[in-house]
């Protein structure tokens, strides 16, 4: 719900590129809350999906190298 409170509270402004972190095996939770009808916004926010275990094995090269955030892209999922 505070995903969604978030996308309408924009006082117009249209948020985009969040990531949602949460434990590796919560990945088909996660989609199935997101397709739920009170989330049809979230499509619009192009949020990802962050398994903590993808964060942790690449957070030192994405440390090191990365700069912005094409890494953390890189290890995003799309949700929808």
């Amino acid at each position: 719900m505070r995903l969604l409170d978030l996308s309408l509270g924009a006082a117009g402004q249209s948020v985009k590129g969040l990531f949602l972190v949460a434990p590796d095996d919560r990945e088909e939770e996660v989609r199935a809350q997101i397709r739920r009808p009170a989330f049809s916004r979230v499509a619009d926010m192009d949020v990802r999906y962050i398994p903590y275990g993808e964060l942790e094995r690449h957070r030192e090269a994405m440390a090191r190298f990365g700069a912005g955030m094409k890494a953390v892209e890189a290890i995003a999922r799309r949700l929808k």
